[in-house]
């Protein structure tokens, strides 16, 4: 049996989708059910609630032997512990009080340099694994850079000024993955009961890019031009808040780009096996251009 959580969210339906038909029993944990596609709901077991609920993870983890373990951040959270840990406090007595094997998390890079310190968003992440391991269950947390999805953000901008923001240096060269290769790493690993122990799995796409770099390839692939423009991060975060995300979630999404400017990501080697396919151009092409014409 495989649980999957968050099964409707960017990552977690496609790596639901990948696992459907496979042989394997398959449970999801959902807020709302019927937000599920109608096929999927007949080839799953549905548990219907919160993976932060005790009562709901205890149900839904019950004989299972692999579960996908993805937080969804409230923007609203009012302290990052609360967010991630506090959220997952329930699974972590839930996979020891029903034998679960195996989990795999999404998580972030960062572990074992010092900017993981102070770093917000991914200073939680890591303590969130500390403390799913500490429960004695085989464990694999994913570990990413940024997505290219968060592109699709600053879609308004893009169209209608032909440009995209961060507080970033625009010439700093990152990792960034797209979700779709998160989901086949995530879904290789539950499929394969063979491993154990505790470790990560590095998804750092197939190239670093500045978001000069990125800035470039979309006016090739739109066929417009579009430029980067860096803001200070005191604009960022000033932005969020707005934008209704509460002090620590900001401050929170703040010191971790602040940390990734300085180099967070570019911590961890990148080799054939954390080198995933899709590159920036294809998803651009393939996910970006359709957004921005839609």
């Amino acid at each position: 049996m495989i649980v999957v959580t968050a099964p409707t969210s960017n990552i977690g339906h496609q790596v639901l989708a990948k696992i459907l038909n496979t042989g394997e029993p398959i449970r999801v944990i959902a807020r709302d059910p019927s937000r599920l596609p109608a096929p999927t709901r007949e080839c799953v077991e549905v548990v219907q609630g919160s993976h932060s609920d005790f009562d709901v993870v205890s149900q839904a983890f019950a004989g299972a032997d692999a579960v996908f373990w993805l937080v969804p951040l409230s923007p609203v959270a009012q302290s990052l512990e609360a967010a991630y840990l506090d959220f997952t406090r329930s699974a972590c007595e839930a996979i020891k009080s029903q034998g679960v094997r195996r989990v795999v998390g999404i998580s972030a890079l960062g572990r074992g340099t010092a900017l993981a310190g102070n770093a917000g968003l991914v200073t939680a992440s890591l303590a969130m694994d500390d403390l799913i391991t500490s429960t004695g269950v085989s464990y694999r947390a994913l570990t990413m850079p940024s997505f290219m999805e968060n592109i699709l953000r600053q879609i308004e901008p893009i169209k209608r000024q032909g440009v995209f923001f961060s507080p970033i240096s625009g010439g700093r060269k990152l990792p960034t993955c797209a979700t779709r290769d998160i989901a086949a790493v995530a879904a290789r690993l539950l499929l394969d009961s063979s491993w154990s122990g505790v470790g990560h799995a590095a998804v750092l796409g197939p190239e670093d890019l500045s978001f000069n770099d990125m800035a470039e390839i979309i006016t090739d692939v739109l066929g417009k031009p579009v430029r980067f423009q860096q803001i200070s991060f005191e604009a960022f975060k000033a932005g969020l808040i707005e934008r209704g995300a509460s002090e620590a979630i900001a401050q929170g999404t703040t010191d971790m780009l602040r940390a990734k400017n300085e180099g967070l990501d570019n911590a961890e080697p990148r080799t054939p096996e954390n080198t995933t396919p899709t590159s920036f151009r294809r998803w651009c092409e393939e996910m970006l251009k359709p957004a921005v014409l839609g």
